[in-house]
C-alpha cells in the first residue's frame, strides 16, 4: 500500500503472537476475505472480534468510534503521548496514511454493544456520577461529559469518542493516567485538566454510572459539535 512503511520482522512476530489467542478462538471460522480485515487480526487479540471488546476486560471497544479520534490515538501511541508498549511496537513504523486507513476501518464497523457491566451500584454513587456526566460541577470548573461526548454519550464527529460500553476499570485507569501525566492529548489537554480537578470519589462515580448504562439502537457518534466547546480542547481536532 502506498505510503506505508512496513514493520520489521520483530514487530511482525509480535503482532502474530498477539493475534494467536484470537485466531485460536476462531479456529472453526474462516479467515476474513477482506484484505484490511485480515491485516487487523492482530488488533482482535486485545480489542475483541471486529474491535468490539467485551465490557468485562480492560481493553476498550474501538468499533464505531469516530475515525478522527482513533487516528489521533494511534498517532499518540506512535509519537509517545500515550504510553503502551504493545501499541507503540505495533504502530511505530506505520505512516500517517496507514494509520488513517486503520482508523477508518474500525470507525466503519456498526456492531451491537454488550449489556451494561455494572449492576446494583449504590444510588448515591449513581446520582453523583449522573450529575457529573449530564450537568457537570460548576464549583469545580468541570463541564458535563455530555457537553463534549454528546448527549447520548456516543461521541461527536470527527474526533470525540463515546464513553458508553467501556469497562469500568478502563475508565478509571485512563482518568488516573491523565491525572498523573501518563496520558497526554493534543494541547490544550482538557481531559488532563478535568482529571486533576476531580476527586477519586468523583471519578469512580462517573465510571460506575457510565458502565451501568445500556447502549440502545443507533449508537453512532453525533454529527453536530457544540459551538463553542465548554473548554478549549485539542482533542476536538483531528491531528494533521
Amino acid at each position: 500500500m502506498l505510503g506505508v512503511r512496513f514493520p520489521s520482522l520483530p514487530h511482525l512476530l509480535l503482532a502474530a503472537a498477539l493475534a494467536l489467542p484470537a485466531l485460536a478462538a476462531q479456529a472453526a471460522d474462516p479467515l476474513p476475505t477482506d484484505p484490511m480485515a485480515r491485516r487487523m487480526l492482530a488488533c482482535v487479540a486485545c480489542h475483541g472480534q471486529d474491535g468490539r471488546a467485551t465490557n468485562q476486560g480492560y481493553f476498550p471497544r474501538i468499533a464505531g468510534k469516530p475515525a478522527g479520534y482513533l487516528y489521533n490515538q494511534l498517532l499518540h501511541f506512535r509519537d509517545g503521548r500515550r504510553i503502551n508498549a504493545t501499541m507503540t511496537h505495533l504502530v511505530e513504523h506505520m505512516s500517517d496514511a496507514y494509520l488513517r486507513d486503520i482508523a477508518g476501518y474500525f470507525a466503519g464497523l456498526d456492531l451491537p454493544y454488550p449489556a451494561p457491566q455494572t449492576t446494583g451500584a449504590p444510588p448515591e454513587v449513581l446520582a453523583r456520577g449522573e450529575q457529573l456526566v449530564r450537568v457537570g460541577d460548576a464549583a469545580l470548573g468541570v463541564p458535563a461529559c455530555a457537553a463534549c461526548h454528546g448527549a447520548a454519550m456516543t461521541g461527536i464527529q470527527p474526533a470525540m469518542p463515546g464513553l458508553l460500553g467501556l469497562p469500568r476499570d478502563y475508565l478509571l485507569g485512563q482518568f488516573g493516567a491523565w491525572r498523573n501525566g501518563l496520558r497526554k492529548a493534543s494541547a490544550p489537554d482538557c481531559m488532563g485538566e478535568i482529571a486533576r480537578r476531580l476527586s477519586p470519589q468523583d471519578v469512580s462515580a462517573m465510571a460506575v454510572w457510565l458502565s451501568s448504562q445500556p447502549v440502545t439502537g443507533g449508537p453512532a457518534p453525533a454529527s453536530a459539535a457544540p459551538d463553542p466547546w465548554p473548554m478549549r480542547c485539542g482533542s476536538a481536532e483531528v491531528l494533521k
